[in-house]
Parts: structure tokens; sequence; C-alpha cells
């Protein structure tokens, strides 16, 4: 089955996808599957990272699949333990050998790590080089503030075409998106439907999920979809390209479906007043080396 999916145009012309399938904490065993179904529901756009470790996955899924790799947009990140500029060679080798592919769609440097900026600049002039030899179609950030950003963009050439970012109705980052309103940046939102405000919890409040607050339920009372619907319909209306990840074939599917009914602005105001301002997952401004020390194997 495929669906409609809208594509969205990057900076430099390239366009993809605005839905894709994201495979953070995805398993091994569970990725194969996961990538699978989400193709057979029409997705065409699929993140991974060196730092999910299972890149092999997601690029055996895709060959196996029927659906031609000129057709499917991926993306895959580099980590921080691969940063300056040889490094970041060796690292984008070592993730296209996993995924068994020639060229890239996109490629994102996975954090700022601001206390050792000179090798996130390293690593971003090395995905210059390899975008103009052709290897990589796109190239951007993740996790990067506009402070961080801006500092990238003084020592190099080419703007980001995306940052993808930590993303929810409890964390909507407007002066972030404003940001790259002004700079043609793409928002891409990981954890769209607020999972990092789960993965830590054992004993959340329904107003503590932003899938269970009561806002968001009268909104999927209304239009007769789920939560999560109404959160992924939110995020398109505001331009921003989700991945939300599942590994379950039914929320696969779900969270593709929501292409079949609109929000009004009342609505979109409602969920943006559920902002608190707080992220769920790790500061970027803390990011580096000694914060996360694991290292990519080859």
């Amino acid at each position: 089955m495929q669906g409609f999916n809208p594509t969205i145009t990057l900076n430099n012309g390239v366009t993809m996808p605005a839905v894709g399938l994201g495979v953070y904490r995805s398993s091994p065993e569970d990725t194969g599957g996961a990538v699978k179904a989400a193709l057979d529901a029409g997705y065409r756009m699929i993140d991974t990272a060196a730092a999910y470790r299972n890149e092999t996955e997601v690029g055996e899924a895709i060959r196996e699949s029927d659906v031609a790799r000129d057709d499917i947009f991926i993306q895959t990140k580099l980590w921080i333990s691969d940063y300056s500029y040889d490094s970041a060679m060796h690292g984008f080798e070592r993730s296209m050998k996993k995924l068994g592919f020639d060229q890239l769609d996109l490629y994102l440097l996975h954090q700022p790590s601001p206390a050792e900026f000179d090798r996130t600049v390293g690593a971003y002039k090395a995905a210059e080089k390899l975008m103009a030899d052709g290897r990589i179609r796109a190239i951007g950030v993740s996790n990067f503030s506009p402070a961080h950003i801006e500092r990238l963009m003084e020592e190099t050439d080419i703007v980001p075409a995306v940052n993808q970012v930590e993303l929810h109705p409890f964390f909507t980052q407007k002066a972030l998106i404003d940001f790259h309103k002004k700079h043609n940046i793409l928002t891409q939102a990981w954890s769209p439907i607020g999972g990092v405000q789960r993965y830590w919890r054992e004993d959340a409040k329904p107003e503590d999920d932003p899938l269970t607050h009561p806002a968001i339920a009268a909104l999927a009372k209304k239009y007769g979809k789920s939560p999560a619907q109404i959160i992924l319909r939110w995020h398109l209306v505001l331009g921003i390209s989700i991945i939300p990840k599942s590994v379950n074939p039914i929320r696969i599917l779900e969270n593709f479906d929501i292409f079949d009914f609109a929000l009004t602005a009342e609505d979109i105001a409602s969920i943006d007043a559920l902002d608190t301002g707080k992220r769920g997952g790790p500061d970027p401004e803390h990011s580096d080396r000694k914060a996360f020390p694991f290292v990519i194997e080859d």
C-alpha cells in the first residue's frame, strides 16, 4: 500500500518526504521488520544514525523491499566520537558500508559538541566535501541551537539544510523554528509525539504525557483520530518534518494516516499552549565525548 506523503524542498533544491520512520531505540532484531512495514505503508524516508547501531538492518530491509532505492530518502548521522575532518570521512564510509549504498540523501552531525567545536567544524567540512563529490545530496545538523548554527556558519560554506531536534507539544522550540525560517533551514522533529517524555518515567500522570493530555485527547475525540495522529498533524501544519518511531506495524500505519483531516487555527493554538519550555532529552550544551564516551565500532 502506498499512501500520500507530501514533500519538502530543502535549501539546496533537494526534495524529501515530510514524514519518515525513525529507528531510534529500535533493536537490530526489530529494525528490519519496522522498515519493511513502513515502506509497505507508503513511507519513503528512513532516519537512522551510527549511534543507533542499526544501519545494517536498515540497508538490508530497503534492499529486500519492492521499493526502488531512488524512491527512498535515507538519512543517517555522524556520532561525536568521529568528529574532526579525517575521522568524519572514516565515519561516513563506515556508515555507507553498513547501509550498503553508494550515495546518501541526508547526512547530519548528531550533536554540536560545544566544548570541542573545532572538531565539530572539521566534521561538517568533511560533509561539505562529500556533498561536493556527489556522495551526499544534502547535509545538516541535529540538536544544534541558534548559537551553534551561527558559529558553524561563520566557519563553513554551506548553510545546513536540516536541523533535527527534540520537538513536541510540551517543547515547541518556537524561537528555534523562527531562526530556522530566517535561514531557510528545515526543522525536523525527533520524538514528535513526545516519546522522550515516556522513556524514563514510571509513574507519569495523564497531563505529563502529550499522548494522554486532556487537550490532545479532546481533539482526538473531535476528529475520530488517535492522540498521536493529532500531534503528528500539528507538526505538518507548522511545516515541520517528522520521523515518528515505532516497531509495531499497526502503529507505523497509524502514524502515516494523517492526511485526511485538518486542524483549525484554534486547535493549533490549544496544542501550542501546552509548551512547558522544558526538554525531555539531554541538553546539547553539555554534549561531548565526556558526556557520551561510547565510540562507533568498524
